[in-house]
């Protein structure tokens, strides 16, 4: 089949480029690199069934080919970021997500969203099940990232009933690997970043609040699964294994063998206290669960950042 990938220079963009390329897959992926590298689809150059367009897809997209697949990962995700570029945040939510619906209404194309936990917003229910419709602050400074992902999961449906259009949509939990940006904000490649210079690990809050990591290559796995499924509603891919911010800095403590000291800044405003996903329906529908340990995905990670820090 012939594949669209937005944001294929992003992290995970990146990622499911490779897994389709490696599974005998044509690609043309496109990005507008404000988040994403060129560096991440090195490997992809000069491949025969691969082509990157550095193109933006709030933008009219016009292209000849015709797809069987559009997959939309275009989205500023780190915390750092849709901070500095909120209407950039909420275009790639509406603007975009509606060019990659009509591409796929055109060809008669499979379309999948990449939405996301924040959709749960600061939740009141836990772990998160995908028929839990969130706590969200719709104006507060996060609003632009969560209200962006609700609109286009909104969006996404309405081609569905309205135009029958053939959809998947992810909700992603937190996911970490190789090509994360070590400076965006989040907490692996932030205490990745500050443990290689031998800073102290920065811990936002009281350190009490739960995350759940999940390795790239599971994600994407789960997406794959999931695009050649027959559910249309949301689907959580996640690691259902829940620790506390304090429990993933003794982590990587372990990791780098050594007791780095820890200090502590406020919790920013509407920041989630929990954060886990019930993963029953993947189970039940995609036969999908995580498979690499913690440990594991965090050494091939730090691999990946030395690498990086040494060219």
């Amino acid at each position: 089949m012939v594949h669209l990938i937005s944001g294929a220079a992003g992290f995970i963009g990146s990622h499911l480029c490779d897994r389709l390329v490696v599974d005998g897959e044509t690609v043309i992926g496109f990005d507008n690199l404000i988040t994403g590298s060129r560096r991440n689809l090195v490997q992809l150059e000069g491949h025969t069934r691969f082509r990157f367009v550095e193109f933006d897809a709030t933008q009219s997209i016009v292209f000849t080919e015709k797809f069987d697949h559009v997959w939309h990962l275009a989205s500023l995700a780190s915390p750092k970021e849709y901070l500095a570029h909120p209407i950039e945040t909420l275009e790639s939510g509406s603007t975009a997500t509606r060019n990659m619906l009509e591409i796929s209404r055109r060809d008669g194309a499979r379309f999948l969203l990449t939405s996301t936990s924040e959709c749960y917003g600061d939740p009141l229910e836990h772990p998160q099940v995908e028929t839990y419709w969130g706590n969200v602050n719709p104006v507060g400074p996060r609003s632009c990232y969560d209200e962006s992902k609700r609109y286009a999961e909104a969006l996404t449906m309405a081609y569905h009933r309205f135009h029958g259009v053939r959809t998947n949509i992810a909700r992603i939990f937190n996911t970490y690997g190789p090509r994360m940006a070590l400076k965006d904000g989040r907490v692996v490649p932030a205490f990745l970043d500050q443990a290689l210079h031998g800073e102290p690990l920065t811990i936002f809050g009281d350190g009490t609040q739960t995350r759940s990591f999940c390795y790239v290559s599971d994600l994407v796995d789960g997406l794959v699964r999931l695009a050649s499924s027959e559910e249309r509603y949301p689907v959580n891919l996640g690691n259902p294994v829940e620790l506390t911010i304090l429990q993933f800095a003794e982590a990587i403590q372990r990791l780098m063998d050594s007791k780095l000291s820890l200090v502590t800044e406020p919790l920013p405003q509407d920041d989630p206290r929990k954060r886990r996903p019930d993963i029953s329906k993947a189970k039940r529908v995609l036969d999908w669960e995580p498979k690499v340990p913690l440990e594991q995905g965090l050494r091939e990670t730090l691999a990946y950042f030395k690498s990086v820090a040494a060219a």
